[in-house]
């Protein structure tokens, strides 16, 4: 009884406490709130509202309001941030028990130059692009949505000192920065997702970053890194980074949901929804559908493709952990170049069609056969998930990691022509007929084409762990950062076959075959195939600092060492044979620095300068080819990339510019499968010049893109005849200009937008062989908003039916082959906000 006693009256005495303990905080905290509307008085719905230096926050709601509860007594400073508007601050004082009002009117942000980046900096601690010390652009949901991109190589038109061939498809682009020498692919580009790259290594043959990547409404903030500290940081890109940032839940629930059709019958879904779970706990979902025949029809729809992508981020009082996985199963056709002079209409133009769909072809030496649908084009069916943690220590302490896993496959099913094509009277004979019975006039064209397979089963798990310490006017990280990347690989390629050179063309009488076409003049008949498997991994340790010497003068550095190692098995010839032709094991080790001063002269001015000498170490399919050097020592070596930059940035309310000039020097092997060239090693330079600038007043926009860039082969032991020759497959000059301009009508509002893209010449090989010429391309849109959250928009691609060609043919540069642009098409969609 007396146990129960004492039981009770220290229930009731902690119960007292607690309560005393509650209205002591409750009468020494008091509570923030207000609106955040644009310049025009238009409420902002989730803009994000901080207590500086506390973990206190809020996002604003549908009515632009927010509230920030429980905040001690005292002066503080709230920071507000909205992407596509700039930050603003401002100094309040909290009074215990009261509610302090703080409302916010933002101003438009045309190149997002308040826009928290975290590609380039260690651990992706993070900086604000208007105070980057390298080139940086930045594109938002807002620009994605005007811009319409058809692929996701597509929408890096938007940035500078970028060459995109997105002509190729949804997948499997070639892409090209500053000059840096390249046949294809993009050997030269790492995607990240959140910060972490979703593949090991750059680039394979038939696989490229963007083939595994696919834009929808779940991305928020796209960031495109060229040069600069990349080459230190994360899995050390010399070349460009382009990292997306998904949306992440908030307090405020929000939702879109996307309905997109088109005149070549396109139709797509798209969606997501983003929330709280519980306190400290937010979701974000989404994802798309989608399914076409193509602009360049096929007789069958080709474009296929679902994805769903789920984000959960917990907050605790000193730190945030993220997690996300992507879900994608989404192919389309493989574009290749075509015949260019034989009158088909090159912007709607597929070779392949209902009859040349199917093909059952040799897999081995030792005769079995398999049936491929080459409907499947190219594609990505995998998942893509991460982590990301970030905690405060205190005393200046900070941890972070990131960690991205990567599987599935990314297989290729490709109708690829072999040589030029040939008029059907060149054959010599009586009769011409198709497969289907039609007899061909002497006029018509026929053509080699094959029936091209790879098969490859990718795997990535990569993790960036860094440590960060705040000491005096020094930010100062250490970091390790370990990847392992795999693939394992079948091919069977060259297969040929000759056909109707036209739409959807089928297959000639099964009597005249590939070898009689190309005794009449067309490509010769060949094959090859392979079985790989391939393992590399790398372990690296990183420092850096970033000295803030005084206001205005900020100085950083960086440096990275590296051990390599790769394990290579290859099974090759005609058809794979089940015998081990090749079998390496490789390993080497570099170091990376980077240097750079940034200095602002005004709060609108700044200008900084960087150094950087870098290293890319083999990917797989270079040891198939010999495409690598090893050192006394029996180490790989690494090819060498010398970087110098020299930037501008400038921000005002009427004008913003971001200019980068930039000088390379780098080493690297060029070669190509299929190709008749013979694989070399160049040492090229590259000088040139990026813009990125608006202008804004009123209710127009004037955004403008270009590159000037001019490069040629210093040196080549190998093909001596290159040197001199200009850098190939990248023009000196492009540019894109896009107006826009706001109408209001009442409660509706509408946007008029266009783009004027111009490209230059373009050398076709590094032997300089011929130039493509340039061209340009026009588009229109517009997109209107009515009340109750509805905006209807209609875009118009390549407005002129421009048949720009982006590339020749890289596998025969000598053909009359060529691979242009897509045709004129429209697009019609309603979006639903909610």
């Amino acid at each position: 009884m007396k146990n129960q006693f004492h039981a009770t009256l220290f229930i009731v005495c902690l119960i007292s406490v607690l309560l005393f303990a509650l209205t002591c905080l409750a009468q020494t905290t008091g509570t923030i709130s207000g609106v955040v509307t644009d310049e025009g008085g238009n409420t902002l719905i989730g803009a994000n509202i901080s207590v500086k230096g506390t973990m206190l926050g809020a996002a604003s709601a549908t009515n632009g309001k927010y509230v920030i509860e429980k905040v001690p007594a005292g002066h503080y400073t709230l920071v507000v941030t909205f992407i596509g508007y700039r930050s603003v601050e401002k100094e309040i004082n909290v009074t215990a028990d009261k509610v302090v009002t703080a409302d916010f009117t933002l101003m438009e942000d045309v190149l997002l130059m308040d826009a928290v980046v975290v590609t380039g900096t260690p651990g992706g601690v993070g900086i604000r692009k208007r105070d980057a010390s390298f080139a940086i652009n930045t594109v938002d949901a807002a620009e994605i949505r005007r811009f319409s991109p058809s692929s996701t190589a597509n929408l890096l038109e938007l940035v500078p000192g970028v060459w995109s061939e997105s002509s190729g498809g949804i997948a499997g682009a070639n892409i090209f920065v500053r000059g840096l020498p390249s046949s294809g692919d993009a050997p030269f580009v790492t995607m990240s997702i959140n910060g972490g790259p979703v593949y090991g290594m750059e680039t394979l043959s038939f696989f490229e970053h963007s083939t595994i990547f696919r834009i929808d409404e779940t991305v928020e903030l796209t960031e495109a890194l060229r040069g600069g500290p990349s080459a230190v940081f994360s899995n050390a890109e010399p070349g460009m980074t382009v990292n997306f940032n998904l949306r992440k839940g908030s307090e405020v629930t929000k939702g879109r949901l996307k309905y997109e059709t088109s005149d070549y019958n396109l139709q797509r879904l798209d969606g997501f929804l983003s929330g709280k779970l519980t306190e400290g706990l937010y979701y974000m979902a989404g994802g798309y559908v989608r399914t076409s025949p193509g602009i360049r029809n096929t007789q069958f729809n080709a474009e296929n493709g679902k994805q769903f992508t789920m984000q959960l981020t917990k907050t605790f009082e000193r730190g945030v952990v993220n997690a996300f996985t992507r879900v994608t199963d989404d192919y389309g056709q493989w574009v290749l170049p075509m015949a260019l002079e034989t009158g088909n209409e090159l912007g709607t133009f597929a070779q392949l069609g209902n009859a040349t769909r199917f093909r059952q072809l040799q897999i081995n030496t030792q005769g079995d056969s398999s049936v491929f649908d080459f409907a499947k084009g190219r594609g990505w069916k995998g998942n893509i998930s991460g982590i990301n943690a970030h905690f405060d220590l205190g005393a200046g302490w900070t941890v972070r990691d990131v960690l991205s896993y990567t599987s599935g496959a990314a297989n290729t099913f490709g109708f690829v022509p072999n040589g030029n094509p040939i008029k059907v009277s060149a054959l010599g004979l009586d009769v011409v007929r198709t497969r289907s019975g039609q007899q061909l006039k002497d006029s018509d064209y026929v053509q080699n084409y094959g029936h091209w397979v790879v098969m490859k089963d990718l795997e990535s798990i990569n993790n960036d762990l860094s440590l960060n310490k705040i000491w005096n006017q020094h930010n100062i990280t250490l970091g390790l950062y370990q990847a392992r990347w795999s693939s394992v690989d079948f091919w069977t390629l060259g297969n040929h076959v000759p056909v109707h050179n036209v739409a959807n063309g089928d297959l000639l009488q099964e009597d005249i075959t590939a070898a009689t076409l190309a005794a009449a003049g067309g490509g010769g008949p060949w094959n090859y195939g392979l079985q790989y498997a391939g393992d590399a991994r790398v372990f690296a340790v990183y420092g850096a600092d970033s000295w803030q010497i005084m206001p205005a003068l900020r100085l950083d550095v960086g440096a990275r060492y590296e051990w390599f190692d790769l394990q290579y098995t290859l099974d090759h010839g005609s058809h794979p044979d089940g015998k081990v032709d090749m079998a390496k094991s490789l390993s080497g080790k570099d170091l990376a620095i980077t240097a750079a001063a940034n200095y602002d002269f005004t709060k609108e001015l700044g200008v900084f300068g960087r150094f950087s000498d870098s290293y890319m170490f083999p990917h797989f399919d270079m040891i198939r080819e010999n495409l690598y050097s090893v050192d006394a020592d029996g180490n790989v070596d690494a090819n060498e990339f010398t970087q110098y930059e020299l930037g501008v940035k400038y921000n005002s309310k009427l004008f913003s510019l971001f200019a980068t000039g930039f000088f390379n020097s780098v080493d690297v092997f060029d070669g190509d499968v299929g190709a008749v060239r013979e694989s070399a090693l160049l040492n090229t330079q590259t000088m040139g010049v990026e813009l990125d600038g608006a202008i804004s007043f009123s209710n127009f926009t004037l955004r403008a893109v270009g590159t000037f860039q001019k490069g040629e082969i210093k040196k080549s032991d190998v093909a001596p005849e290159t040197v001199g020759k200009s850098i190939w497959r990248q023009p000196e000059l492009q540019f894109r200009v896009s107006p826009s301009y706001n109408l209001v009508f009442g409660n509706y509002t509408a946007t008029i937008y266009g783009a004027a893209r111009m490209v230059g010449k373009r050398w076709d090989s590094r032997d300089n062989v011929f130039q493509l010429d340039g061209y340009t391309k026009l588009d229109l849109g517009a997109l209107v908003a009515i009340p109750g959250g509805l905006l209807f928009g209609i875009h118009a691609d390549n407005l002129t039916n421009s048949e720009g060609l982006t590339e020749g043919d890289p596998r025969d540069p000598a053909s009359a082959n060529g691979r242009p642009i897509f045709g004129r098409s429209f697009k019609l969609s309603v979006t639903h906000d909610f």
